[in-house]
């Protein structure tokens, strides 16, 4: 019996929405937005609340030392890489679902972010990246004198 590897036939959909609908995609211009570099794409929560941005990221079996975020030009980078177990002779397997390789995703934030104090942390196959937001300055009537 050959190895049969599973595919999600949405991802085709996927791609072609994400080709159509990005416009890094359409610039001319080379930018790394529109560079295929990842094998497989981990699924991302973002929330925010009234102090900090959380992305919650779906890593499992990636070592937290393969992991590399960046921040640059108001773009958060994530990148890193999840290595196939190796397989024993005379395991036959029936089907290969967890996918294996580099992995890429990029988030643009908006102004409030404070790129200074982003911090990551990895528990239990979960990245967990928390971005506070810049104190905002409080407005003040002034007075003008005469």
């Amino acid at each position: 019996m050959s190895l049969v590897r599973y595919n999600n036939p949405w991802n085709l959909l996927n791609n072609l929405q994400r080709e159509l609908y990005d416009p890094a995609l359409n610039n001319n211009y080379s930018d790394d937005a529109s560079v295929a570099t990842a094998n497989w794409t981990p699924s991302v929560d973002i929330s925010e609340n009234d102090k900090a941005f959380t992305l919650l990221a779906d890593i499992p079996g990636v070592n937290p030392d393969n992991i590399d975020i960046s921040m640059e030009k108001g773009v958060l980078t994530i990148k890193g890489e999840r290595n196939a177990e190796s397989v024993e002779e005379g395991e036959n397997y029936r089907r290969v679902e967890r996918q294996n390789g580099q992995f890429y995703r990029r988030f643009t934030l908006p102004d409030s972010a404070d790129a200074d104090k982003i911090e990551a942390k990895s528990e239990h196959g979960v990245l967990r990246i928390t971005i506070p937001k810049q104190e905002v300055a409080v407005s003040r009537r002034i007075e003008v004198k005469h």
